[in-house]
């Protein structure tokens, strides 16, 4: 906690200029506050920026009322969290530790100053992605997680909260800290749950409510109206986004699981321009989630769209799972495509339960010094077997074909093949899952024969199927169920469909690049036809 705290101290020793401070005086309002009044507590919303101009304030540690973190902020220094940019909600608390004057400026206003006055956004947008980095490293958190080990409700709001770049604290079931944490909120002290800020223990926790508490699955107004909606937040969903923003343009990302997409589950990117020394793909979509939000995109999730239909006057209305709908001038399909669930046995007893569909350190830390199992041949399988040779015992790659010459890059398969902890084994197929309440053992079958091989996770990367069902009678579909698009459907635009005004860019298009790169950049070019269409459409 003192190393969040000098580092925070450190990077908030770049001060906004006289410039930037003037212009929050003349949209803002000078507030005074006694000293131990609390100013925000987790949950509520982040409607204001908070300037101090003199005094004192804390970061508060929501259960036992004591400083969470070693630095404070003083004079010249803001209180805000990233979820500004958004409209979300307060992760933290805050607390005045003496009698502290400050300036506070209503967030739309704050986002129209940072629009035009990029020098003081990028310091504010740098000091807020900092701390968000510094609350997951550290597990600084008002959001804590107990009992994730043994229940899979509690694992799914886990996996939610890591793909999402949420910080949370996690604790296992009759630990000192799990005890101590419920003692402090009346929870049971040996049943798992979900708590956020002392006061809100989430009776049957799920995902939806903990994306509510922290504001990200807002109530959208019925029938509001944007001029594009994106549909999917992967690599080419989020840039869609980015540029969308830039343009001028309205738009809504919604995303029925994380950002990120499939490739957020994927460890380490090494072949992506402009980071030689790799980058998970959950940090680079975040980032670009960052500088959308920036640009007055908006994100909501988790949410799913049930169905889409084009309304007689060319626009578009979009019905999500929650029963709410939103229009929109345009569409950009850009839900990509989820790992297939092969024919294994019990597969489903243990989903979420030693048989995971993505590895990232959330699924890493249950296979320390273990024997895991990684399945598939492609680059995703890769990278997964070697982000866990790094904390497990030994990593078996099981490919089903003969080779990995077809399906993986070649820098990768030469790093495979060269670490002594993984395995590859071809022309193999797992046929049975086996255990209690957690993976145990699976069977392999290889030339006729099965293997029992004991196992305590099994990371599952086989094959690609588009997320395209809900499509179904609005656009022209290819026989595997990816979105045709350009001259497979005499459209003017590569990227339009069948349907004039909808889009489709990235991994659901039929004949893309399966890649991140050309994902984003899809992302990015399909946004110049959209802002054309929507202005036709005026």
């Amino acid at each position: 906690m003192e190393t969040i705290g000098r580092d925070l101290a450190e990077m908030q020793r770049v001060p906004l200029a006289a410039s930037h401070v003037a212009a929050i005086r003349a949209a803002g309002s000078e507030m005074r506050y006694a000293a131990g009044t609390v100013l925000v507590r987790p949950g509520d919303p982040a409607e204001h920026f908070v300037y101090v101009e003199d005094g004192e304030i804390e970061v508060m540690n929501a259960y036992t009322g004591e400083r969470l973190v070693a630095a404070t902020l003083g004079p010249s220094q803001f209180m805000a969290e990233i979820s500004l940019l958004s409209g979300g909600s307060w992760s933290m608390a805050f607390r005045a530790v003496r009698d502290t004057k400050v300036l506070q400026v209503r967030r739309g206003d704050m986002l129209r100053l940072m629009a035009h006055m990029p020098e003081m956004s990028d310091i504010i947008i740098t000091v807020l992605s900092a701390r968000r980095r510094k609350q997951l490293e550290s597990g600084a958190s008002s959001l804590v997680l107990i009992g994730e080990e043994v229940d899979r409700n509690i694992g799914r709001i886990a996996e939610f909260a890591g793909r999402n770049r949420l910080p949370c604290a996690s604790h296992a079931l009759g630990s000192a800290e799990a005890k101590a944490i419920a003692q402090s909120c009346s929870a049971a002290p040996n049943r798992p749950v979900a708590i956020f800020g002392k006061d809100t223990v989430v009776t049957d926790p799920t995902p939806e409510k903990i994306a509510r508490l922290l504001g990200m699955n807002r109530d959208l107004v019925d029938d509001e109206a944007v001029d594009v909606l994106i549909v999917g937040a992967g690599p080419a969903g989020v840039a869609a986004g980015v540029y969308a923003g830039a343009e001028g343009l309205s738009a809504l990302v919604v995303e029925d699981i994380a950002i990120g997409g499939q490739a957020g589950t994927s460890s380490r990117i090494e072949n992506y321009m402009g980071f030689p020394t790799g980058i998970s793909g959950a940090d680079l979509v975040w980032r670009g989630e960052v500088q959308a939000m920036k640009f007055g995109t908006r994100f909501a999730m988790p949410l799913r769209v049930d169905a889409l239909e084009r309304l007689e006057d060319g626009s578009f209305c979009a019905t999500f799972s929650n029963g709410h709908r939103v229009r929109s001038r345009a569409g950009v399909i850009a839900t990509g495509v989820r790992y297939r669930r092969p024919s294994i046995h019990s597969l489903a007893d243990f989903e979420g339960a030693g048989i995971y569909y993505s590895a990232t350190e959330n699924e890493a830390r249950f296979c320390r010094d273990a024997e895991v199992i990684v399945v598939g041949g492609g680059n995703s399988a890769g990278q997964a077997a070697m982000f866990l040779s790094r904390v497990a015992q030994r990593v078996r790659l099981l490919v089903r074909g003969h080779t990995l010459a077809a399906s993986m890059s070649s820098y990768l398969s030469t790093r495979l093949e060269a670490e002594p902890s993984i395995t590859i084994d071809y022309g193999v197929q797992v046929t049975a899952a086996h255990g209690n309440d957690r993976l145990e053992a699976v069977t392999i079958h290889r030339e006729g024969r099965d293997e029992l091989v004991d196992t305590c996770a099994m990371f599952v990367m086989v094959g690609a199927v588009p997320n395209t069902s809900w499509l179904a009678g609005l656009v022209r579909l290819d026989d595997n169920g990816f979105v045709l698009t350009g001259s497979d459907v005499d459209a003017s635009s590569p990227y339009e469909t069948s349907c004039r005004g909808i889009f489709a860019v990235g991994d659901v298009r039929a004949g893309s690049v399966k890649r991140v790169a050309s994902s984003v950049g899809e992302g990015s070019v399909v946004i110049s036809r959209v802002w054309a269409h929507v202005k036709e459409a005026v």
